[in-house]
């Protein structure tokens, strides 16, 4: 099962679908109702998209905060940030910390992708399976399972320590923050590098081989230069999410001051006493202007993705290449990175749960309780960050699932004028960083009309908000295939039969689309279940996540309970993916 997909392409990357003139049902005042369902569509997402950037905008040349009467324009903020605030050395960090991220990333996902998908491997279906499912669990949830086992008092460095007298890593420094964090995002590009080889036409590699030539240079001068769309894709997606990850150099940059472009935000923000919103929102806007940018630049690249095409009418099945003693190699690495890099981390944040010291002097067995979860559970507010965690993705996942169905249909399957703005304003968000997302909420409900933002402010609403924006980019990638795969002569004949557009979808597509609704609702669900960025800006004492509880803890040096609801989070986790498995199997049998 995978339930990683590719990127979802661009209008530009699709060929034209098919038109369709539908007779349309007219309200009195001569305006279809399928017309307001996709104007609808449109205003809702323009809305959604636009709240969190404008204020973000207007906040960093404003001299007061939004939610005061008065102000003026200034430059101010830009002006101290780049000469008073020490966003030199941030911005420093944050480039060594994202381009060192990115190069082990794809260091570790091309090579596994390629030998995955185009050698001989034993196993290899198992080995797909495992490279993939370290996605799922949350970056804060990595962080701390390496801090306790491979951090400077961790289970593993002691034992290092003990047999070699050193240990020859330090977390608490940009490359161990890049390694860890290198570690969770490698499955994205892996996803997108094996999905691309599987897809690709084997001729080329055939006519290699007639040519005589080996299974490297086969590999070499024929495999690795088609993959450069997904390598390019991959790797802007990995480095824009390292520009704005939040957990992992929060906890290992904190103790040794290194700060980048998050925590700059979060101890300039959150933590300060009397924050500089003006400045907060220059910061804010650079970051913001950065991302965007990669985007643009993703697209660029790209332009030229037709001279990698392999994938045509009639296509060659693909002979896998045989690497001889070389694949128990491969095999050894590709463990060597489940095993070292997520399995040990999350089997000692496991074990810490269950006692009261966790450390190689002594054996673990000796202290096992069940102490950890009887004080969460004993806790109103741990249970009720529980509670939250589950509403916030069980209700946002049905909602972002059920948009991302209405904007795909919109954008593909309509001849709505604006069909490609509402699928740009889908795909947005993600190249929005989730700490701004947060940041631009919270001006957002401080200048929100009729006392809207003040009911909003606060409470679990706000975060599905923004939760889900930061969800919907995977939700629509994962219904617009399906949709797509849907004959045209399905609506054409609900059509002659006096159907509009919107009866269509309910009465003939809703049912073949399920599935494929059913896999988002899942995916979306896990997506939100591990999110906890924007939360950090919009969160309360009273609508606390598993996220911002067991950093607060954390910080509070309270790893026990830390472990027992990151435990729990896990737990959650896979009961879900495993779900998404089934959901998936019973739909490719369909």
């Amino acid at each position: 099962m995978s339930t990683l997909t590719q990127p979802p392409r661009t209008p530009a990357d699709e060929s034209p679908a098919e038109t369709f003139r539908p007779p349309r049902y007219r309200r009195p005042l001569g305006i279809g109702r399928d017309t307001v369902v996709q104007y609808g569509v449109l205003a809702f997402l323009a809305v959604l998209v636009l709240a969190p950037i404008v204020p973000t905008l207007y906040q960093s040349i404003r001299n007061r905060p939004l939610y005061e009467a008065g102000g003026a324009f200034t430059l101010r903020g830009y002006t101290d940030l780049f000469t008073k605030a020490g966003f030199g050395e941030v911005a420093l960090n944050t480039l060594l910390f994202a381009s060192l991220t990115t190069i082990l990333s794809l260091a570790i996902a091309i090579p596994m992708a390629i030998v995955v998908v185009r050698t001989k491997l034993p196993g290899g279906r198992l080995i797909a399976l495992a490279m993939q499912w370290p996605f799922f669990i949350s970056s804060l949830i990595l962080g701390f399972g390496w801090i306790i086992m491979y951090g400077p008092a961790g289970f593993v460095s002691v034992k290092v320590q003990q047999l070699f007298g050193s240990v020859p890593w330090n977390l608490y420094s940009i490359p161990g923050m890049a390694l860890t964090e290198a570690v969770a995002l490698a499955p994205i590009a892996y996803v997108f590098c094996a999905n691309a080889l599987r897809q690709s036409d084997a001729s080329l590699e055939s006519a290699a081989q007639v040519c005589g030539a080996g299974p490297f240079r086969i590999l070499a001068q024929v495999v690795v230069p088609l993959l450069r769309p997904p390598i390019v894709y991959s790797a802007i997606l990995v480095f824009s999410v390292s520009i704005e990850t939040l957990s992992v150099p929060l906890l290992y940059g904190q103790p040794v001051s290194i700060d980048v472009f998050s925590t700059f935000l979060y101890h300039n923000g959150l933590q300060s006493v009397d924050p500089d919103y003006t400045m907060l929102g220059a910061a804010s806007t650079v970051i913001l202007v950065v991302t965007l940018s990669l985007v643009a630049v993703q697209a660029k690249l790209l332009k030229d993705a037709a001279r990698f095409v392999s994938v045509r009418g009639k296509v060659t099945r693909p002979r896998k290449l045989d690497l001889g003693w070389l694949k128990w190699v491969s095999i050894a690495c590709i463990w060597f990175y489940v095993i070292v890099g997520a399995l040990v981390p999350i089997a000692g944040l496991v074990m810490r749960s269950f006692t009261l010291v966790f450390t190689p002097l002594q054996s673990p067995f000796r202290t096992v309780t069940t102490k950890n979860y009887e004080i969460v559970f004993d806790s109103d507010n741990y249970v009720q960050s529980l509670y939250n965690s589950m509403i916030v993705a069980g209700v946002g996942s049905v909602v972002v699932s059920a948009l991302a169905v209405f904007a795909v249909m919109v954008a593909r399957r309509s001849t709505f004028r604006f069909g490609r703005a509402v699928e740009y304003l889908a795909l947005i968000p993600q190249s929005l960083p989730g700490i701004i997302i947060g940041i631009g909420f919270f001006w957002a409900f401080a200048l929100a009309p009729f006392g809207m933002g003040s009911v909003l402010q606060g409470t679990i609403y706000a975060v599905i908000i923004a939760f889900g924006m930061r969800a919907l980019p995977s939700a629509f990638g994962s219904v617009a295939p399906a949709i797509m795969q849907i004959g045209g002569e399905l609506d054409n004949a609900a059509r002659v039969s006096g159907a509009d557009w919107l009866m269509t979808f309910f009465r003939v597509l809703r049912a073949l689309i399920t599935p494929a609704f059913a896999g988002a609702l899942v995916l979306t669900f896990v997506i939100m279940l591990k999110e906890y960025s924007p939360a950090v800006f919009l969160s309360s004492a009273d609508n606390n996540i598993l996220g911002t509880t067991m950093l607060s803890l954390w910080t509070q040096g309270r790893a026990g309970s830390v472990a027992a609801l990151a435990t729990l989070q896990i737990g959650i986790t896979a009961v879900f993916v495993a779900l998404a498995g089934l959901l998936m199997k019973g739909k490719h049998h369909a």
